[in-house]
């Protein structure tokens, strides 16, 4: 039997490799077309200036004391409107990372809707924690025009409460409310993946959208383990959906 003692290199632990994502750049490429931004979609009720300030100053009203922070979980970790600083790791308790509500505009169409991300209830989710830079209610304003377009709104701003190296704080989430006609439910993954892989709209695809997310994700050291579940399936409907001929 052999011992580890002085002047005896114990035995590396083989650390096993991260498989490579299913989903690649080459994938999402056959996803992608140019289409041009119908505009507002008909029957809805957009926001205005006042619905902006409206929402920013109720924010600012109720906000905790101290520097304002927001949790991003999905494309704001990568394209956070406005000015944010720092950046720590943290879990939102009772919400979790879902496609979940319709859109007909920005990455779909009214012909093929598509499918965006935010919080519903359940579980939990890793993301980041930011503090929004000063001027606040100027970078505040900007991460609502960015997040929310439609009256009712579908993602709404809500405080969480979250954990960051065991301390627990509030900041700012985007949630979904499930009473609005736009809330998709509680799609399974098939699903989910099906049209991840065959929407598109002037801002790109459901399933470059859901790649960017996994990188940035990751590149935070976080693995979501659905995500990455639902990564496979997209690039299984992509290879039947957009065969190369």
């Amino acid at each position: 039997m052999s011992q580890t003692g002085k002047g005896v290199t114990p035995p590396r632990k083989s650390v096993p490799r991260k498989a490579p994502m299913a989903l690649t750049e080459a994938l999402v490429a056959r996803t992608m077309r140019v289409v041009a931004d119908a505009g507002p979609t008909p029957g809805m009720v957009y926001m205005t200036d006042a619905d902006y300030a409206r929402f920013r100053d109720e924010i600012l009203a109720s906000a905790p004391p101290g520097p304002l922070k927001l949790f991003a979980y999905g494309s704001l970790l990568w394209k956070p409107a406005g000015e944010v600083r720092g950046g720590e790791r943290a879990v939102a308790r009772g919400w979790h990372r879902s496609f979940c509500f319709t859109v007909q505009r920005f990455r779909g169409t009214l012909e093929q809707p598509g499918l965006m991300m935010a919080l519903d209830r359940g579980g939990q989710c890793q993301g980041m924690v930011f503090e929004i830079a000063e001027p606040v209610a100027e970078n505040l304003e900007a991460l609502l025009r960015r997040e929310m377009t439609i009256l009712p709104a579908v993602n709404v701003p809500r405080w969480l409460q979250v954990s960051t190296e065991g301390e627990a704080s509030r900041a700012l989430g985007f949630v979904v409310d499930p009473a609005n006609p736009r809330y998709a439910g509680k799609l399974d993954k098939p699903a989910v993946a099906a049209t991840l892989a065959r929407a598109v709209g002037h801002w790109g695809s459901g399933a470059q959208y859901l790649l960017e997310t996994i990188r940035h994700l990751d590149g935070c050291g976080i693995r979501d383990r659905n995500l990455w579940q639902l990564q496979e399936l997209v690039a299984q409907e992509i290879s039947r959906a957009h065969a190369v001929p």
